[in-house]
Order: C-alpha cells, then structure tokens, then sequence
C-alpha cells in the first residue's frame, strides 16, 4: 500500500520568522558558504538560540553537531515550507500610488508570486499599463479572476471600499487577501486576511524614537 504524504502545519510565529531564516542562508550560500549553523544565525539575527534550532528542526533536514545544516538544502526545505517552491499568481484590487509600487515591486519574485491581474474601479485607469500588467474595471473581476483560478488577492483600495471589494474577491474564490486598507475586513471562514498595518509600525517606531529607548 501506497504510503501517504502528510502535510506539517507549523506554528505562526515559526512561519513568520522563516523568511528571515531565508534571506540569512541565501546570502551565506552567496558568499560559498555549504553549511549553517542554527547558533550563527541566532547570533546574527538576535535570536533565540533554542528557538532557532526549534524552527529549523521543523524544515525536515537534519543538522550535524559542529557542522551545521546543509545550507542549499536546507534553503529549499524553508521554500517548500512557505508554498514558494510554486509559483503562485495573485489580483491586485486598487492600482493607486501603493497599488502601482506593488507591481513594480521586484521583491516578489524572490517569493515565486507573480500579479496575474489589476482592477480598479476608476474608469480612466481601465486599459492602462503599469509594470507589463493591464488595469481592467472591476465588472471584469469575477470573470477572470476564475478563469485564471487565482487564490490570492492583493488589496491596496481607500479605507471606504476595503469591505465591498474584499467581497467581491471571496465571491471570485480568493482565499487569502493580504491588504494594505487599516480596517478589519470580515471574511467568511477558511478565508485568511493578512494585514500589513503602516501606520501601526510607525507607531511602534515613532513611540521607540521619541522615548529615547
């Protein structure tokens, strides 16, 4: 009998440190470096120690005491962790200023993502081209984002429109929504919002700044 493959399901906070993991081992296997050690990185990265040895255990590859892990196979393990191994082709909602920066931005290649599509609901940014990629009206929305079966929507629309336009992306098949609106959009469930709150990290910085911490 065929043995079946099972999916590890990592905890959040390991995921959200994986890219950074990343970014460290492809820059050591830029410079020549075969191997990493768990404890270099937590040194460099200011980290846990234990916590980083704890993530990287999860990747699957095996590390060898005063030696390390494998770097490039363990680069590939960290990929196949975060569903980048594949690549994936999101929608953009909304082709503001934000909007546009987004699809010129070169950073998502790294991630294996690709913006398939971009609507907006201006009527004279249909037909428009920004980044090789063709603004369409959002009537059009439904239509291609099933016909391209893309699951990940991009959502860079002013606050008012945030709630009606992630709808309409649920209503298409969207199953993740990373969104750049300050609100909290209501999604059905099996349906992921990932906020990226600008505000709230400047907040953070501002309050670090200003308090001479």
């Amino acid at each position: 009998m065929k043995e079946e493959t099972k999916t590890i399901q990592l905890p959040l906070p390991t995921i959200r440190r994986y890219p950074i993991y990343l970014r460290a081992i492809k820059a050591k296997i830029a410079g020549g470096e075969l191997t990493v050690s768990s404890a270099v990185l937590a040194e460099e990265l200011g980290l846990d120690p234990v916590l980083t040895r704890k993530d990287l255990a999860m990747s699957g590859v095996s590390g060898k005491p005063r030696r390390g892990y494998p770097a490039k196979e363990l680069c590939d393990a960290i990929n196949r962790a975060l569903g980048w191994d594949n690549a994936t082709d999101a929608v953009l909602v909304g082709v503001g200023s934000l909007g546009r920066a987004l699809l010129g931005y070169s950073g998502f290649e790294e991630q294996n993502l690709s913006i398939a599509a971009a609507f907006d609901s201006d009527p004279d940014l249909s037909g428009k081209t920004f980044h090789g990629v063709k603004v369409r009206p959002m009537e059009d929305l439904t239509r291609l984002v099933r016909r391209l079966k893309l699951k990940l929507g991009i959502l860079t629309v002013p606050t008012a429109a945030a709630q009606k336009c992630a709808d309409e992306l649920v209503a298409a098949g969207i199953r993740g929504i990373l969104s750049f609106c300050p609100i909290q959009i209501d999604v059905p469930k099996g349906v992921i919002v990932q906020n990226v709150d600008l505000a709230q990290s400047l907040a953070v910085l501002s309050h670090v700044i200003t308090s001479g911490k």
